[in-house]
């Protein structure tokens, strides 16, 4: 039996949002963390949202983008609205004692998950 949408060149329900078979990301709310690659390259801020379904993370002051928006009762002047726009998250390093490094994820005898720097297998903070 055909599932729905098959063959008719259309994404299936859920598109791009839903991914199978890939762990959280490593990089959270409120890290550091540097660009490695793009327009933006070696800049440094917070990162403000991470989006595991797409693998991006907005991170403060990186990638603006312009929005061009009409009045409304939320935005009574309109106009053009500059904000951060998501990256990739493979575009991105953490930064750890202001220096870029890779981070792993390690079970602990007790059960939790934590991550852990890769360099000097110091564990981060949850």
């Amino acid at each position: 039996m055909k599932k729905r949408n098959e063959g008719l060149g259309l994404a299936p329900k859920g598109g791009a949002t839903t991914r199978r078979g890939t762990s959280s990301p490593l990089i959270r709310k409120g890290d550091t963390v540097q660009v490695i690659s793009g327009d933006d390259k070696g800049k440094r801020g917070k990162v403000l949202r991470v989006i595991p379904a797409k693998q991006r993370v907005v991170v403060e002051k990186v990638n603006f983008m312009k929005r061009h928006t009409r009045p409304s009762q939320k935005n009574q002047q309109g106009g053009i609205i500059e904000k951060e726009a998501p990256v990739h998250i493979s575009n991105v390093a953490l930064v750890v004692d202001d220096r870029r490094e890779r981070v792993g994820r390690k079970h602990l005898a007790d059960g939790r998950r934590v991550r852990f720097v890769k360099r000097s297998g110091e564990m981060l903070s949850q």
